[in-house]
């Protein structure tokens, strides 16, 4: 529990963020801004603001581990179950209706998609601190927490802030495969893996490809490596646990999906708001960093794709998997400038 004036340096940190552009094609973080930066300016009759955390800790020993399969996609452990939008909305209206029932007041309820700044809110009620990385981690569950906020008219009694633990620990900030941090505590979203499979919509900057790997959505390097996980726990709310489709789903496989299928095979989950075209481009850099020669055929049926950005980023796959000599025989009369660029950088 914390008031609504608890973060205002989180309202500094913003926008210094939004100032050095660091939040890349997120248009929606600059035109909220003033509502993300005080609660009041969202409602402006709230008087106590209520933060719970649902976790979500994988039952994997090492989350990390399927990064070694390369003809796998790797998938981040909190899009490979239902989407918790869907899950934990629900959940706290439940509980926001039976305040609202014994204590009187009005109440809303929020969960990540609305103008809320949960994390440094969880900080100041209690529940954990935002490490250099700039998630929430907690000394409990460690860095595996959903958030949601209820707002509420009543004034409560508030907790405490939670101190900073993170000592002269860098792991989080040192792991990132892209440098996605200039430094402790500040995240450059444009280098981000999570936000370049997830948020940026065209091709992905050539500089950053080959450090994705094949990781196809999102990225939980940073969270993994966090030493406070030795606390963690397993997620044990089954609508949490994994699909097994979902686990290390071949590439091959993953390749040949059109819009359709995709829409089957990743319905009510986080990973279908990328869209077909955004994920199989993120399935191409990751057949490109395979080093599988036998992946290209996927790479090559996909130069006819409708999408000049599947076409884009299958050139990308092909000249890393393919000799020049024969790349150069598949070059057809494309009409995208984008992909002739992309045709043009592969046969340099």
């Amino acid at each position: 529990m914390t008031r609504p004036d608890s973060i205002a340096e989180a309202k500094k940190h913003l926008e210094n963020f939004l100032a050095d552009g660091a939040h890349g094609e997120m248009d929606w973080l600059e035109t909220s801004a003033e509502r993300r930066g005080d609660p009041r300016a969202l409602w402006s009759e709230v008087r106590s603001v209520i933060l719970l955390g649902l976790n979500y800790g994988p039952d994997e020993k090492d989350p990390l581990a399927i990064l070694k399969r390369r003809d796998r996609g790797a998938i981040s452990v909190y899009a490979r179950s239902d989407d918790y939008h869907e899950i934990i909305k629900p959940r706290l209206k439940t509980i926001a209706r039976w305040l609202a029932q014994n204590g009187g007041g009005d109440v809303k309820v929020f969960v990540d998609t609305a103008a809320v700044m949960e994390k440094p809110l969880a900080q100041a009620a209690g529940l954990g601190w935002q490490g250099k990385h700039t998630n929430l981690v907690s000394r409990e569950y460690g860095s595996w927490l959903f958030l949601g906020a209820i707002f509420t008219t009543l004034e409560l009694p508030y907790d405490g802030a939670t101190e900073d633990h993170c000592g002269r620990c860098r792991a989080c900030v040192d792991v990132c495969p892209t440098a996605a941090f200039p430094a402790p505590y500040h995240l450059d979203a444009r280098r981000c893996i999570s936000y370049l499979t997830i948020e940026h919509k065209g091709p992905i900057p050539r500089e950053f490809r080959a450090a994705i790997g094949n990781r196809i959505y999102g990225c939980d390097d940073c969270l993994a490596v966090c030493p406070w996980n030795k606390f963690a726990q397993i997620g044990r709310d089954a609508k949490f646990a994994a699909r097994e489709t979902l686990r290390a789903p071949k590439l091959s496989e993953l390749a040949r999906l059109d819009d359709a299928a995709f829409r089957a095979m990743f319905s009510k989950t986080a990973v279908k708001r990328a869209g077909r075209d955004r994920f199989v481009r993120n399935v191409l850099i990751a057949i490109g960093n395979s080093g599988d020669a036998a992946l290209a055929i996927e790479a090559q049926r996909l130069l006819d794709d409708g999408s000049p950005l599947v076409r884009g980023a299958a050139v990308w796959a092909l000249s890393r998997l393919m000799p020049r000599d024969k790349l150069k025989q598949l070059r057809n009369g494309e009409s995208d400038a984008s992909v002739n660029d992309e045709w043009a950088a592969a046969l340099a």
